[in-house]
Parts: structure tokens; sequence; C-alpha cells
């Protein structure tokens, strides 16, 4: 019984740790292309030079990266709540 309640807080904090990670790369990644939209709506024009461009794709795929990461983080939250409720 030892050896396991010491291996299922080995796994916890393995998850915990990996939650943490996946997390906080999404999160970078959105606002890195939110960097980049930015970029290139607002500061550079580029968007209004190259007509070829949709730069409202680019908005939109921010803006799906940012709601992606609020339901990662939801769902790892609701899953730690279930793992620690059974």
């Amino acid at each position: 019984m030892g050896l396991q309640a010491l291996w299922s807080l080995g796994l916890a904090c393995l998850d915990i740790y990996a939650i943490k990670v996946t997390a906080t790369l999404s999160l970078a990644a959105a606002c890195s292309s939110a960097g980049v939209t930015v970029l290139f709506v607002k500061d550079t024009n580029f968007c209004k030079s190259y007509s070829q461009f949709s730069c409202g794709k680019f908005q939109v795929s921010t803006a799906m990266a940012f709601i992606s990461w609020m339901f990662v983080s939801a769902s790892a939250l609701v899953m730690f709540w279930i793992l620690t409720s059974s």
C-alpha cells in the first residue's frame, strides 16, 4: 500500500508538471502569434501594402489560440479536481 501511495504521488507530481509546461508553452505560442499579428496589422501596415495576404485570418487564428489556451487551462483544472476528489 505504501508503494502504491508513493507511485501515485510521483505520477501526480509528474502530471502537474506536464500540465504546467503545456499551458506555459501554449500561452507563449498564443502571445507570440499575437505579437506578429500586431506587427503586421498595426505597426508596419503590411496588410495594407500586400492585399493578397489575409490578415483577418491571422487575427482570427490568434483569437482561437487564446481561446484554446483558456479551454486547456480549464480542462486541466477540472481534471486535477476530479483526480483529487476520487
